[in-house]
């Protein structure tokens, strides 16, 4: 008998149904992954499990029981405790002041705290975690908030763990120890429930995976009798292409000229160009400086010293808006805070860079505004039940989708794109790639940052290593992935 079986869950919000009809069994002691392209329901399943969603149909079993899960706390009372994409925590208050919220320990009227702080201790020991309980969990790390996160679950006996997107704000290095301890919390009888899209972890920790399209399941597999092509073409519905080749030549004139940019404790003498028709990669770890050279280029860093050229022109951005005006364009690494505003329509954020172009007294012409949302939603092949959809409840590739459409609306000639694909599924990570050739090949130039290295050597024309905040090596993109591991970790 299954531990946790979610059956014929259904679920809608305004405008979109998410899940339609869904039944999968999690059993005790395993890791099932849940997959599909981003809008196919994995995530909301996973919360629906959790209590954070009631579903509109169906029921959630639990050993064979039908349950009701009001809230996460009656899940957690049940056995089942959510590790969330985006952490939800009061950072300003201590790791064990966070694992004591809503359960606080007391002694008479008083708040025992030495009983918080060494119940956290343990907790935190429970998941090899030796962090201490007294430090300010806003100081930690994302992958220790994490672990944090996942003590508190198994410490308030959790026997079934969801964890939705959890490598997506980790390094390499801190995703690997989260896989193994999630091989620990499987041998330990717990069942985890992986939502993802990454299929290397998929093939490297869990034992079945049930893949989901627009809402519905596909099918349920065990991973070792499945193919990562059968995977694709279950999410997708397609086959998927091996990959955009990159140029072999970049022959246009430099747009981008970047000479001797230093910021003191960020980066120091950085020179780099960019050609019109180039893609051009910013590879190294996580600290290595990456963000923060295309954040100064777009101006957004007042203590920056050196030149910025484009087009043989001189610029000296000393803000976003002077940026925007020379003629830069900046995909932000988390789209959600910095790329979009997302209480407002599809439309609505497209149009937002060129709202003096669509205005004529003070009034934005409508039909103008709709016929270039129009547009892009064609051109980039947006998915949205309309243009008036609200940005925040767009998948994670078709919010890219719009941040990118803001920059060729405002026909942004330098395009700095920071993560392109992070938190997108497969089939919209080959959009994007398609597309940034497709922008190239118009004669835009590409500055590129992803902590993705075969994405780098897939789409960009020549790579720059940087190391400790500075480049320390110019490779072509089709330079071997362990030349450039070594260029980055300084082996």
């Amino acid at each position: 008998m299954a531990l946790l079986s979610a059956q014929n869950v259904s679920k809608s919000f305004p405008g979109v149904r998410a899940l339609s009809g869904v039944s999968v069994d999690f059993q005790a002691g395993s890791v099932h992954a849940l997959m599909g392209e981003n809008g196919a329901g994995k995530s909301t399943l996973g919360k629906i499990l959790a209590g954070v969603y009631r579903p509109d149909g169906g029921e959630i079993l639990w050993e064979g029981k039908p349950v009701r899960f009001g809230n996460p706390r009656d899940a957690l009372r049940t056995g089942v405790a959510i590790v969330h994409q985006e952490l939800l925590f009061a950072e300003n208050l201590t790791v064990a002041d966070n694992l004591s919220l809503g359960d606080l320990p007391n002694n008479g009227p008083w708040i025992d705290e030495r009983a918080m702080i060494d119940r956290a201790a343990a907790w935190l020991a429970e998941v090899g975690s030796n962090i201490d309980p007294r430090v300010r969990l806003g100081d930690l790390s994302v992958s220790k908030q994490q672990l944090v996160q996942i003590a508190g679950g198994v410490g308030r006996g959790a026997k079934v763990l969801v964890f939705d997107e959890p490598t997506a704000a980790l390094s390499n290095v801190e995703a690997l120890r989260l896989l193994d301890l999630i091989r620990r919390l499987r041998a330990d009888g717990i069942a985890c429930i992986y939502v993802s899209h990454r299929l290397d972890e998929i093939f490297a920790v869990c034992d079945e995976v049930t893949v989901l399209r627009d809402g519905e399941k596909v099918g349920t597999r065990a991973v070792a009798d499945t193919s990562r092509a059968d995977l694709v073409r279950m999410m997708i519905g397609r086959e998927l292409g091996e990959g955009v080749e990159t140029a072999a030549d970049a022959t246009g004139a430099v747009r981008l000229r970047v000479s001797g940019l230093s910021s003191r404790g960020k980066f120091s003498d950085i020179s780099l160009e960019v050609r019109a028709g180039e893609i051009v990669g910013l590879a190294g770890l996580v600290g290595a400086g990456r963000t923060e050279v295309v954040e100064a280029i777009f101006g957004l860093d007042p203590h920056v010293k050196g030149t910025i050229e484009i087009d043989g022109k001189k610029v000296s951005p000393g803000s976003p808006a002077e940026a925007m005006a020379a003629g830069f364009g900046l995909v932000p690494e988390d789209r959600k805070r910095h790329g979009l505003v997302l209480g407002m329509s599809a439309r609505a954020n497209i149009s937002l860079p060129i709202l003096q172009r669509l205005a004529k007294s003070g009034w934005i012409n409508d039909r103008q505004e709709s016929s270039l949302a129009d547009g892009y939603f064609q051109r980039l092949r947006v998915k949205a039940p309309s243009q008036l959809t609200i940005a925040k409840g767009l998948s994670g590739g078709n919010q890219q989708k719009l941040v990118i459409a803001k920059w060729l609306a405002a026909d942004a000639n330098v395009l700095l794109i920071d993560e392109p694909t992070r938190g997108v599924d497969v089939g919209a990570k080959a959009e994007i790639h398609a597309l940034l050739r497709e922008l190239a090949a118009s004669g835009k130039a590409i500055l590129v940052v992803s902590s993705d290295l075969p994405e780098l050597r897939t789409i960009a024309d020549r790579l720059i290593v940087m190391r400790e905040g500075r480049a320390v090596a110019e490779n072509s993109g089709r330079t071997e992935e362990e030349t450039i591991m070594r260029q980055m970790t300084g082996v």
